[in-house]
């Protein structure tokens, strides 16, 4: 019997497409499938929207936390026994869950809510446990832990894991079958996969590509400024815990930094006040483009000059638009598309899809797309504008092997030109672009 499995392909290949067949074919309540799609709320929350991570007197405070959402779907799943209480505590040590137990789930990191989610399915001791990119947005230490969790299960128990996966170099090494969905191939393990693969070449995007990005006009109204982002002593708390604590950073003209951390350390708290999507960043002694907030600017002018893409983006994206109103909506800082671009707007959408290699999906809807084609839409988005600064959370989420490249070539190029500056978040450091010239760690605050 395989216990474990790993199901690859490009994205859109149509690797969802084989899991749902799989799924109808079994249709048992012993097979639990985590989709990549779980990660940004779709079956924890009914309502939400971007900034309502960060204003979290939103919330309904008679909603139950994390530890009760835990305790009941444990009880739910099976009976109360010692076997079962000691799988809820090794998973609790495996994902470090003590230190959100009294979080709520809106509140919680991509990361922390990925482990909240294995941790839920977990529970059900299923027979067959589906995970749909179970890597992604977990720190490297966790990756690990949850690779050797994850191969005691099914050595210990009678479980099998299939793996679905975009991103190939992350297969475990002890898998005993890798399904190929391209021509319909099969692999007796890892290292057989791997030896049939042509390595992605050191660049993807073409020299025509690369010129006409680097031959973009520049813009009159940009700032001309030393100083991107200036931070001097800023706090941000939710009721007794502490995310950031008095935090000094400053980021100038033309940099590009790596910006790292365990999950929950605050990575992406840091960037929303810089986006100003989080409310306490008002409170806050912050500068962009040299003119400190709250100097009479509005952020909506600021926000002109910056692109953005990030899991709570991903996340927020709900409306079942064309792809190319999406990447459209970047032009207007909306999440949907209220106003109709014009000609000329258009135009500079379709040429930002088919840079990122997706131009015939243009009219195709958003919600139609595989993960990874929404992924690299909410790129072409972030780009649209032409921003002086990018900032970019976890971007390569859910891209294959060939596209991760792609999207590296079109970051690295970018940043070749004058005036521009990248902040970017990666729990991989081979995501990295070349040329980072700074690095910040957040520790996480205990």
């Amino acid at each position: 019997m395989q216990k474990v499995t790993a199901v690859v392909g490009r994205n859109g290949s149509g690797k969802t497409l084989y899991i749902d067949q799989l799924r109808k074919r079994l249709a048992s309540d012993r097979v639990r499938y985590i989709a990549f799609t779980d990660s940004y709320g779709v079956n924890v929350d009914g309502q939400y929207y971007l900034q309502l991570r960060w204003n979290q007197h939103d919330i309904d405070h008679e909603t139950p936390t994390v530890g009760e959402l835990l305790e009941r779907a444990y009880r739910l799943a099976g009976d109360d026994t010692p076997e079962r209480r000691e799988l809820q505590q090794q998973l609790y040590r495996l994902f470090h869950m003590e230190e959100f137990l009294d979080k709520y789930v809106i509140t919680l990191s991509s990361g922390e809510l990925r482990k909240f989610q294995l941790t839920k399915t977990l529970f059900a001791n299923p027979r067959l446990l589906i995970m749909d990119n179970p890597f992604i947005g977990l720190d490297a230490e966790t990756r690990d832990q949850l690779k050797a969790l994850l191969l005691t299960l099914a050595q210990e128990r009678d479980m099998e894991v299939m793996l679905v996966l975009s991103k190939t170099d992350d297969i475990p090494d002890f898998v005993s079958k890798v399904i190929e969905i391209e021509g319909n191939k099969e692999y007796s393990n890892a290292a057989a996969y791997y030896a049939q693969q042509q390595p992605v070449p050191p660049h993807v995007l073409s020299d025509e590509k690369r010129q006409a990005i680097l031959s973009l006009p520049y813009h009159d109204n940009d700032y001309d400024c030393q100083t991107v982002v200036d931070m001097k002593e800023v706090s941000i708390r939710y009721g007794e815990r502490t995310i950031l604590k008095d935090l000094n950073w400053t980021v100038k003209n033309g940099e590009r930094w790596a910006l790292s951390g365990q999950n929950g350390s605050g990575k992406s708290t840091l960037l929303s006040l810089v986006c100003a999507d989080n409310p306490q960043s008002y409170a806050c002694d912050i500068t962009l483009f040299d003119r400190p907030r709250g100097s009479g600017e509005s952020i909506w002018d600021i926000k002109k000059h910056i692109g953005y893409v990030s899991p709570e983006m991903h996340r927020s994206y709900k409306r079942d638009l064309p792809a190319i109103r999406v990447v459209a909506s970047g032009l207007m800082e909306t999440i949907g598309l209220y106003a109709v671009p014009n000609p000329q707007d258009y135009e500079r959408c379709r040429w930002w899809l088919d840079i990122f290699g997706i131009g015939h999906l243009a009219e195709r809807r958003f919600l139609q797309l595989s993960s990874g084609e929404q992924r690299l839409v909410l790129l072409a988005r972030a780009f649209v504008k032409d921003p002086q600064l990018l900032i970019l959370d976890e971007p390569l989420h859910g891209l294959d092997l060939w596209n991760r490249r792609l999207a590296k070539d079109i970051i690295e190029t970018f940043c070749q030109r004058r005036n521009k500056t990248m902040i970017m978040v990666t729990h991989y450091e081979a995501e990295l672009p070349a040329g980072i010239t700074n690095k910040l760690f957040l520790a996480r605050n205990l």
